[in-house]
């Protein structure tokens, strides 16, 4: 077969997939073979997605290690209860301020600390992302530290299918454009990047702004979804959980961050009445990825067309 009709194909096979998968929650939601239950944890599960996939395209794509995630996540839960709870905005436009307002909070924490690197750049990320949480936890006109409660639930399957889907869609492109060559050479060897001519901090912060405005999306998500919002939500520990989700996966693969990021939601609900087992066993996760598959379960590899080219038989 032609390898345009193959792409064709291929896109077509995409789109049923999707589409499917789509019409198939929905029915089941709206007949009730959902329960409150498995929605709550389809929603975590969505947005734990959004949040590894863009924390990926930083950690493994770009090769920057961030501790601050959740600072990002918490700057568009915010932002997104303020404009519908307090400005009576739509929906969209609260997410659309969401994804701004973090991506904003990304450019401004990245210009100085990505010029860092290694230990010193995670250290500074950790901080800046504490910064984020004390600042709301003594701004009195959102609740200080009990936060905004009763927050229009706005978040339906519809939003966390197309935002989830739209995420995984943006970033695998963008990474297989040239800006994603580039980025992913400052991974691979920064000096010899800059050797090159690539202007490495460019684009570390242009990583860093795109990953932080997807975390700004999942915030928006997250807010409208379970009516509160407190600072301590978006402590060090939320960001540590997105971390062991992209180590697991694989640093450098998004299929890994999805897989990665279903598995540890699933793990989570069946832990909620252990918290202190489920900090163990995140711990031991990470111990034994990094000793017996320290590439993650994936790797860089990606599930893709290549994957299924013998379906049609010749290369990809």
């Amino acid at each position: 077969m032609p390898s345009s009709k193959r792409q064709w194909l291929w896109l077509l096979i995409n789109i049923a997939v999707l589409a499917g998968i789509f019409a198939l929650v929905q029915y089941m939601i709206a007949t009730r073979v959902l329960n409150q239950y498995y929605q709550i944890n389809l929603t975590s599960m969505c947005i734990n997605i959004i949040l590894a996939v863009s924390l990926n395209l930083i950690n493994g794509f770009t090769g920057q290690l961030s501790l601050g995630h959740a600072g990002f996540m918490a700057v568009g839960a915010y932002v997104s209860a303020v404009c519908t709870k307090y400005m009576d905005l739509p929906f969209v436009t609260a997410i659309i301020a969401a994804c701004l307002a973090a991506a904003l909070a990304g450019f401004i924490i990245g210009v100085p600390t990505l010029r860092l690197r290694g230990d010193y750049l995670a250290i500074a990320t950790l901080g800046f992302g504490e910064i984020i949480r004390v600042i709301l936890q003594n701004i009195e006109e959102l609740g200080g530290p009990a936060g905004i409660l009763g927050i229009s639930r706005l978040t339906t399957w519809p939003y966390l299918f197309i935002a989830t889907v739209l995420t995984i869609v943006v970033i695998q492109n963008l990474i297989n454009s040239s800006f994603g060559r580039a980025i992913i050479s400052v991974r691979e060897d920064e000096v010899a990047a800059e050797m090159m001519g690539i202007n490495t901090t460019w684009y570390k912060v242009l990583a860093f702004i795109i990953g932080a405005g997807f975390a700004g999306l999942a915030g928006a998500l997250f807010a409208h979804y379970f009516y509160i919002i407190k600072p301590d939500t978006f402590n060090f520990l939320k960001s540590f959980d997105i971390l062991v989700m992209v180590v697991l996966g694989g640093l450098g693969s998004t299929t890994g961050a999805v897989l990665a990021a279903m598995f540890i939601t699933v793990l989570t609900a069946y832990l909620q009445a252990f918290p202190a087992i489920r900090m163990i066993i995140y711990a031991l996760i990470l111990i034994l990825v990094m000793i017996y598959r320290p590439q993650g379960l994936l790797g860089n590899k990606e599930l893709s067309r290549k994957t299924f080219s013998r379906l049609w038989g010749g290369s990809a």
